[in-house]
């Protein structure tokens, strides 16, 4: 599959480099990369991630472990398009989720990381039903500490487990930036697999919290959407990264640097 395979292009927005990628195209490169003999990791990312990235540089090290950034958010798409990327929509982690699971190959494993065990349950009803051909060979549904690392009672037991079962993808949800921290952190002790980073995805998709609807989401309101859902945990999270985005943005754009061209990386 890898000669169908175009080059990798990227776009930076604040110095973070981003695929420029479509749903049918990513989904290609994860199939390819599925038959590696090392992990591959994925970030589906926002402006919060973006701004991290510019802002924190110990976030910036957890990021520079991952293999590719993908823009799942409309305002950076949009971004990336000022840069000449020419991409029609973002690639939305719960829209990817969807996608990628119900054409996956037949046979495909995957193990679930995050959430809780009624979430899992719901996901792999919702995606069995429409990919007889997926095979979900477990899960882990404990706590993830800030720092990304397991519950000690936890880690040696769930490390062994993925890498006895060896699974192709490893969906991983729980909550930015410690999703982040658990890929680079564990990515070292995995033989195999792609490790796909979506937050969001499992709730949405199992139907636990509501998404924004559609046209909020092409107006690139599915911040506002979601922070008005829930207030008090994510109200504070948006105005401070939206905000320094923002800031960064114009203070970037200034100097010429907010967006443009990137080198791509070696794989």
């Amino acid at each position: 599959m890898s000669g169908s395979l175009g080059q990798a292009r990227y776009v930076h927005v604040l110095g973070a480099p981003l695929l420029v990628t479509s749903y049918a195209d990513l989904t290609r490169r994860c199939v390819d990369w599925a038959g590696r003999t090392r992990p591959t990791t994925v970030a589906f990312s926002n402006t919060q991630i973006v701004t991290l990235i510019r802002h924190d540089p110990a976030f910036r090290r957890v990021m520079e472990t991952f293999d590719c950034l993908v823009s799942d958010s409309t305002p950076l798409t949009w971004c990336m398009n000022l840069a000449g990327a020419g991409l029609r929509d973002r690639v939305y982690g719960p829209a990817f989720m969807r996608y990628f699971l119900e054409c996956a190959p037949a046979g495909s494993t995957h193990y679930l990381v995050g959430g809780s065990e009624e979430c899992a349950e719901r996901l792999c009803r919702r995606f069995t039903a429409a990919n007889p051909g997926l095979r979900f060979v477990g899960g882990y549904h404990g706590r993830c500490l800030p720092d990304g690392s397991l519950d000690p009672a936890d880690e040696e037991r769930v490390l062994a487990e993925i890498n006895a079962l060896a699974p192709d993808y490893l969906w991983i949800c729980f909550g930015a930036p410690k999703q982040q921290r658990w890929a680079a952190r564990y990515k070292p002790h995995l033989r195999r697999g792609v490790v796909l980073v979506v937050g969001f995805a499992f709730e949405a998709n199992a139907g636990l919290k509501p998404d924004a609807p559609l046209w909020m989401q092409r107006a690139g309101l599915t911040w506002l959407y979601r922070m008005a859902t829930e207030p008090r945990r994510l109200g504070p999270r948006y105005v401070k990264y939206n905000s320094l985005f923002l800031w960064y943005l114009v203070w970037d754009g200034v100097r010429g640097r907010a967006w443009g061209s990137w080198p791509a990386p070696s794989s």
